[in-house]
């Protein structure tokens, strides 16, 4: 997708030089995300966040629902101040890791009062470089598939690949492929319709 800045491209990161606070990892925001029962609601970035917007994605605190995590950034409407969100993990992209270096940036990461005369916690969003990498990695690999669902099962059980391939085998039937979009893919017992081609004279 189009539209994520490069690392320096603002200040979220605080300056190159020194040693980081603490490491986390990092995402930008899509430039287009499906929003909608049926995802055919395209919009630009998400909500709070313009697309290509960087954001700093922590461990949740509390379980955020099935493909969401928490996440900061500069608010679309809120003077570039930082906020912290729940986000989905579709609406991101390019995940990799970067190390803090704004103090204020960690305070809103740990959840703390913007106090800067209190002093740094021990805690990190993070416990080392290697432990956020395995989640960026993680996640990266796991953007790779959509979840599958099938015609009279109340939800998806299982994931393909992206793009999803045209036929699956599940309990020794065959099912078609029958739409597809950025919330997943449906598959059919019904092969797909054939192309009606007249006879030519």
């Amino acid at each position: 997708m189009t539209g994520t800045p490069a690392d320096g491209a603002s200040d979220d990161a605080g300056p190159p030089d020194g040693d980081p606070l603490g490491w986390c990892v990092v995402a930008n925001v899509s430039a287009e995300t499906a929003n909608g029962e049926a995802g055919l609601d395209i919009r630009r970035g998400i909500k709070h966040f313009p697309p290509g917007a960087r954001l700093w994605v922590t461990r949740a605190r509390w379980d955020p629902g099935h493909g969401r995590t928490h996440a900061v950034g500069r608010h679309r409407g809120r003077s570039g101040r930082y906020v912290r969100m729940v986000v989905a993990l579709d609406d991101l992209e390019n995940f990799r890791v970067r190390g803090i270096h704004s103090a204020r940036l960690l305070r809103v990461l740990l959840g703390l009062r913007r106090d800067p005369a209190a002093p740094l916690p021990a805690e990190r969003p993070w416990n080392s470089r290697a432990h956020a990498q395995e989640y960026a990695d993680a996640w990266a690999t796991w953007q790779q598939h959509v979840p599958a669902r099938i015609d009279g099962e109340a939800h998806p059980d299982r994931y393909v690949g992206n793009p999803p391939p045209m036929e699956i085998e599940h309990e020794g039937r065959t099912f078609h492929l029958a739409h597809f979009n950025a919330k997943g893919a449906r598959y059919s017992p019904l092969p797909p319709p054939t192309e009606y081609v007249p006879d030519l004279p």
